[in-house]
């Protein structure tokens, strides 16, 4: 968890502190960081609550509002992620017209879309699971409030939620990832057509590092929510959790940083200066 909030803290620092990393690029990263950190923060302090003190229950307006959040930060992360593919797309494949196609406003407006569309999702999730009759036992099978373990608890049909739940996993899994593998299948024939083998390297070096993130987030999620349930579906939910929660936050800041050159000349700037202080 302190690595997390750590790794991420780095980032928005680097980027904040240096001018040469202020492109949409990396005003896309920074909101790829709050949402990492958010993301731990939302349930880590939690897990580790309910690990020393098991018996310390949740309120039900607590669950709720954990639940809600962790929707709305998974779904963000989502479409960020495919915001981030297409500024990979525009840069390599129409270099001469990125300051045009990703613009400092064309930029803002979709790191606004992406959050207003994860709050969304997430309040009409939430909003279906508030109808529901919750008559007991009340104890989540997990280590925290997530929102298909939330559902088990409820003593109604919930064939409507788990309807709505594939629908949203369509629409913000499938599609964006269909799209990220879109934009790359493109990038890489522009890469292949590169004559120098410097432009190449740097230009793989870049999307490899987004492609691991892609492979990491969107690979646990579609397990989770669309892969058929094994013979113990709570606990594969759990593991699950932890690439979510724990790892995917964690290793995030670590493949930008240790595959992104700029990154990495903004950390050594940094420490250097530090240094003649």
């Amino acid at each position: 968890y302190l690595l997390t909030l750590m790794g991420n803290g780095v980032i928005l620092g680097l980027i904040s502190l240096d001018s040469r990393l202020h492109t949409p690029m990396y005003f896309f990263l920074s909101h790829l960081a709050i949402v990492d950190m958010a993301y731990a923060c939302n349930t880590v302090p939690q897990m580790l609550v309910n690990l020393l003190s098991p018996a310390k229950p949740i309120s039900f307006a607590g669950c709720i509002i954990q639940t809600f959040l962790f929707l709305t930060f998974a779904l963000t992360e989502c479409l960020l992620l495919v915001v981030m593919s297409y500024d990979r797309y525009v840069a390599i494949c129409h270099p001469l017209r990125y300051s045009v196609l990703v613009s400092w406003r064309v930029g803002i407006s979709l790191v606004v879309t992406s959050w207003a569309c994860g709050s969304l999702l997430a309040l009409v999730h939430v909003g279906l699971v508030l109808r529901l009759p919750f008559c007991g036992p009340h104890e989540i099978n997990h280590f925290f409030c997530e929102i298909l373990s939330v559902l088990k608890l409820a003593c109604a049909d919930t064939r409507l939620n788990q309807a709505v739940i594939l629908a949203a996993s369509v629409l913000v899994l499938v599609g964006p990832l269909f799209l990220v593998l879109l934009s790359y299948a493109r990038i890489l024939a522009s890469i292949l057509r590169i004559q120098s083998g410097e432009g190449r390297g740097k230009a793989f070096s870049t999307c490899s590092s987004h492609l691991c993130v892609v492979g990491l987030f969107f690979g646990s999620a579609i397990v989770m929510y669309m892969a058929p349930k094994s013979r113990h579906p709570e606990e594969q939910q759990k593991i699950l959790f932890l690439f979510y929660s724990l790892f995917n936050p964690m290793l995030n800041p670590l493949i930008y940083s240790l595959r992104n050159a700029e990154v990495k000349g903004a950390l050594r700037r940094a420490l250097f200066k530090e240094s003649h202080f």
